[in-house]
């Protein structure tokens, strides 16, 4: 049987995931409504589980469907559904005439240049090129045009940099004057962007509410009428007021998107500013990407983005992905004959090194990025789900807008409606006209405030507020966001498959045991007991089949060591071993190389010495290089077969694994210098012989558990969120990892499935896959191919998956999972690029922050849907009751628009801001398709607005009475004494339930409330302009002043909110949401269509 649902919060759709929100009231359920709320609504255009893969049309489905009244702010933040397309016409006019639009650029540059006569602009080079023996406009046009025949008539890539004074060795001068020298010269990489709106286009925006224009129109008439029939003195202040709370709503609007838009502006300059490193002054330093120079000696690894346009000076299997600026999704080989580079592509595969010839808007890169605006635009599945609620609510408003158009009119025509003074306002035959047009613009006024109030135009935009409130403190904790809808989604993650190296420990590693000449080393590093030979070869192996770099300062000062952590740690043994590096590189030469693949777990390289002798060298997974080995090199040197002593091999590795150790194995064999293709052709396709080795060396490398892992951990698995680990390390060195970092509780569960190598793995079924997948703990000697098996199967089963990942590989476990986390520092350009959210310190107590930090988004935005709806309820109840019965409004169309500034705009800052608290951890992952009004949050609303509802009632038919005004002999005085103080108790009543709302769940409403210095600010602000309102501002907004016991009535009504939320948490709710009982007879009347 089909059911209907709608994700607009009244009426669920599904839960994903099998855990129920605690603040949401969810416990367990029966079978059936499970079964009842996992069901999906093909029809419901805002049912949108997950916008990460979202297709165009169900986007734009959701948008057409919406009750939108200003469509330019609502849809600020969506995803702009024709980006794709304009970028791909950018693309292509910039490939067709990019000479022509970088002159006009430079032109347009210099032109701003000499208007704003300060400072210069960053991209634009001088005419001159300095002390450079190249002219930059050739350089330009030979890279742009990849012209072969140019830079051989310039000598090759040796000429080049001859000609712009650069090493191809060591780089160009470590020293800022250089660089200088060079940007004058060149440009910087760096292109002007494109100006973001300024605070007058938010004014603008803010201004195209429907309504608000309505309520001018209606102020401008009512402000003629006023004139013409009481003078200017009287008759502007209903016309005026109307027009100066709209212009105030219209401000205050604005300023709070224009602080929002700056703050994704810092953000999204945070994202483009790529680190890497360059070779300078033949160290390697780290630099941001905008601090390239052309002649900069740049070494490309796999994953790495091409920051600028350049030439390849040597590679290996180097390949690059250009699709970013072609269009075609294939993949180049890059060598000698075809060494041109772009700036904005990546590396596929290989290793090399460029040389930069062309920066910034001197590279179509640039070019294209100076020609399109940074899209901010994304839409989140809580922002989807919101304009659904906000559509469902405001269509109610317009309803109950109309009943009350319709009742004031009917009442104001047929005679019965009396003003303040108890006259008639319409009589037959005597009223004039402009009487009667005056008294309907007010009717109507009133109605379409009303509209202003009922439709909740600010409740999906509280999203993007929270949101990026979140990215900004995120920063804080070492998070970066690329994607606004990952930082919603972590609080859903039901499950974390995070890495081990790096995330889970320091990775700082150090080469701690060894094995070397047939046994154990009594001290890792010292080679006193091994023979010279021995010590030659592993020193040639670990120099020349590494990706690293070892720097001597020519002041004699400490050696510096760079290239990834393990390279690092297997570099520094090797030093200490006696390696002369620089000697090794210069008397040897690579003429192949297999670079390190996470598939086959090794890496390898083809070293020519002097003319005759080939040795090919290998480093890798320790049982799996030992597999390839026939020989070992004794402490004599000499080769020994392997057979006896594999068995001591292997129990070595198993006893280092044990001991939380990574095991690196280092072999070699020669190979004839026949059998070595002599084209370079042939040399690329060649296979590097892994068979027939001699092994020299294992060395087991230690990388700490961070500091506070373990108890990460034991937050994520009291929070719900099933930690697990998935390593490309040996499975006793996960086991041990595991058990110290407390995702493996004892021995006792390091069994299979629970922990499980990748190979028997992804030798399952899809189906056996899926069963294992649940009771996978531990993933050892995984490949990136596995982890995207293992999050497909999580997904199938109903997990909300956080995947970490740092190469290039991983982008597809990135892509798929729910939420994409990539790694700060040890990450690729690439897997940046696929991630959702970058932990910038590698550190897995960093994504347990996250995880608090989305679950405080869902909860903010539920605290500020409480708060909303019960000042909706309660104002739509007061005005309508009493339009049906006395024909007039005791809250003024000023008075609902000051309600609305508290309620949307300032109520939004308050609750949308509130810091995340350890509660949140608390509790089970919030389930995505949760209702949005959870059966707490109608408690506390129906307890609220109830009470308010009945008090100021009340005080409207029996005010006169209470308050002691039946007796004043001025009449019209006593009502609006009485109408001042109800529109009085009702802001108080809001301002003292915004501290209700900050807690739905909790009885201390107050813990933490002074750690939101906003909030506090906000509600203190609301409360002297109340005072000023009413005191001060009484023609204005329609109020009198008020005796200082009515200020205190009007307190204590408010503060009742207090006690009354403490004994409403006491009701018990149902376990079955409201929304199932909302929904049934949607059920019913489709099951008897389809019968």
């Amino acid at each position: 049987m089909s059911t209907t649902s709608s994700s607009n919060g009244l009426l669920p759709t599904s839960m994903s995931g099998r855990h129920d929100d605690v603040e949401a009231g969810g416990s367990a359920r029966t079978q059936d409504e499970h079964h009842e709320q996992l069901e999906h609504d093909p029809n419901d255009p805002f049912d949108l589980d997950n916008t990460k893969n979202a297709s165009a049309q169900s986007l734009r489905r959701w948008r057409q469907a919406a009750l939108v009244l200003n469509a330019s702010r609502r849809f600020r933040y969506t995803l702009d559904l024709n980006k794709e397309e304009h970028y791909e016409n950018r693309r292509r006019m910039i490939r067709a005439h990019a000479q022509v639009i970088r002159a006009a650029l430079l032109f347009k540059l210099a032109g701003e240049q000499q208007i704003s006569a300060v400072g210069s602009s960053p991209s634009t080079p001088s005419a001159s090129t300095g002390n450079f023996d190249i002219d930059l406009e050739k350089l330009v046009s030979m890279t742009r045009n990849q012209n072969i025949s140019t830079l051989q008539q310039y000598g090759g890539v040796k000429g080049v940099a001859e000609k712009l004074k650069t090493n191809m060795e060591q780089g160009i001068q470590e020293d800022e004057k250089e660089v200088t020298d060079r940007k004058s010269a060149f440009g910087s990489n760096t292109y002007p962007k494109k100006k973001g709106k300024s605070f007058y286009m938010f004014l603008w925006e803010a201004w195209q509410d429907l309504t608000l224009i309505i309520l001018i129109i209606a102020a401008v008439t009512s402000l003629a009428l006023g004139i013409k029939t009481e003078g200017l003195k009287e008759g502007w202040l209903d016309g005026g007021s109307i027009a100066f709370a709209v212009l105030l709503v219209i401000i205050v609007t604005a300023v709070s998107d224009y602080r929002q838009s700056l703050q994704f502006q810092n953000l999204n300059d945070e994202k483009r500013n790529i680190q890497l490193e360059v070779m300078r002054g033949g160290r390697t330093v780290k630099i941001s990407i905008y601090d390239v120079v052309v002649g900069d000696v740049i070494p490309l690894r796999i994953g790495d983005q091409v920051p600028a346009d350049g030439v390849l000076i040597s590679g290996h299997s180097l390949a690059i992905d250009e699709s970013s600026m072609t269009g075609e999704s294939k993949i180049v080989h890059k060598d000698q004959k075809s060494p041109f580079l772009m700036s904005g592509c990546k590396v596929a595969d290989g290793v090399g090194n460029m040389l930069v010839t062309g920066v910034g808007i001197n590279t179509e890169w640039g070019l294209l990025m100076a020609s399109i605006s940074e899209d901010t635009g994304e839409e989140t599945p809580l922002q989807v789900r919101l304009n659904g609620l906000a559509t469902f609510i405001g269509i109610v408003g317009l309803t109950v807008a109309l009943v009350v158009l319709v009742a004031l009119l009917v009442r104001y025509f047929t005679g019965t409606t009396q003003d303040s003074s108890g006259a008639t306002q319409f009589v037959k035959g005597t009223t004039s006209i402009s009487d009667i047009v005056d008294d309907c613009v007010k009717i109507f006024t009133i109605a379409v405030t009303i509209v202003v109030v009922a439709v909740p135009e600010g409740l999906p935009l509280a999203v993007t507020l929270t949101l990026a409130y979140s990215m900004r403190k995120m920063m804080a904790d070492k998070a970066l966001v690329r994607r606004l809808s990952a930082c919603e989604t972590m609080g859903s993650a039901t499950t974390i498959c995070s890495d081990k190296t790096g995330t889970l420990t320091l990775n700082q590693m150090t080469v701690v045991e060894t094995y070397a000449g047939g046994s154990k080393m009594d001290v890792a590093d010292n080679p006193s007991g091994l023979h010279p030979k021995l010590v030659s070869l592993i020193s040639e192996g670990v120099a020349q089949n590494t990706t690293g770099n070892v720097y001597h300062p020519k002041d004699g000062g400490e050696v510096e060591i760079s290239g990834s952590p393990t390279e690092k740690a297997i570099l520094s043994w090797a030093y200490k071993l006696g390696m002369k590096f620089d000697t090794i590189r210069s008397e040897s030469a690579i003429i192949h190389a297999f670079p390190f693949n996470s598939e086959k777990k090794r890496g390898g390289v083809a070293v020519l010495r002097g003319d005759s002798e080939v040795f090919i060298h290998w480093k890798g997974a320790a049982e799996i290089v030992l597999a390839c080995c026939t020989r070992y090199m004794d402490s004599n040197g000499t080769l020994q077969p392997i057979d006896s002593q594999k068995e001591f091999f292997r129990l070595a590795i198993d006893a280092m694994a044990k001991n939380s150790l990574r095991c690196v194995a280092i072999a070699c064999r020669t190979q004839e210098l026949n059998k070595v293709p002599k084209e370079q052709e042939d040399l690329d396709k060649w296979s590097l012989p892994e068979d027939e080795l001699t092994l020299l060396a294992i060395v087991g490398i230690k990388d700490p558990c961070r500091p506070g892992v373990r108890e990460a951990v034991r937050i994520c698995t009291s929070a719900g969120v099933k930690v697990r680990m998935v390593t490309g390390d040996n499975l006793q060195t996960a086991k041990a990892i595991a058990l110290e970092c407390g995702i493996l509780a004892s021995d006792t569960e390091a069994v299979e499935p629970t922990i499980i190598e990748g190979k028997v793995f992804r030798e399952l079924s899809e189906k056996e896959r899926e069963q294992v997948a649940k009771r996978i703990t531990v993933m050892g000697r995984s490949s990136p191919n596995d982890k995207l098996l293992l999050v497909q199967a999580l997904r199938k089963n109903g997990d909300v998956v956080a995947v970490t990942g740092d190469g290039t590989n991983d982008a597809p476990a990135l892509h798929e999972a729910d939420i994409g986390l990539s790694m700060g520092i040890s990450g690729t350009e690439v897997a940046k690029e696929s991630s959702d959210i970058i932990i910038l310190d590698d550190n897995f107590a960093s994504v347990v922050k996250v995880v608090r930090w989305g679950r405080s988004v869902y909860a903010n935005i539920q605290k500020f849907i409480q708060f909303q709806l019960t000042v909706n309820v309660a104002a739509l109840i007061i005005n309508v009751v009493a339009a049906m019965s006395s024909g007039d409004v005791p809250l003024k169309a000023v008075q609902l628009l000051w309600v609305n500034l508290i309620m949307d705009t300032l109520g939004a800052l308050a609750l949308a801001t509130e810091p995340p608290t350890d509660h949140l951890m608390h509790r089970t992952p919030v389930g995505r398709r949760e209702p949005l009004i959870t059966n707490i949050m109608w408690r506390n609303l129906l307890v609220q607005s109830l009470y308010q509802v009945a008090v100021l009632l009340v005080l409207n038919f029996a005010g006169l009475n209470i308050l002691g005004l039946s007796k004043d002999s001025n009449h019209a005085h006593a009502v609006e004494v009485k109408n001042t103080m109800i529109f009085n108790a009702f802001v108080m009543c809001q301002i003292f339930n915004e501290f209700n709302a900050r807690k739905p769940d909790e009885m201390n409403v107050f813990s933490g409330v002074t750690k939101n210095p906003l909030f506090v600010a906000i509600v203190g602000v609301t409360f002297v302009l109340q005072i000023l309102i009413v005191t001060f501002l009484g023609e204005f907004a329609h109020t009198v002043a008020l005796s200082w016991q009515l200020w205190l009535a009007s307190v204590v009504i408010g503060l009742v909110s207090w006690p009354l939320a403490v004994v409403g948490k006491l009701i018990p709710v149902p376990r079955t949401p409201m929304s199932v009982y909302f929904k049934k007879p949607f059920r019913r009347y489709k099951a008897s269509r389809s019968a």
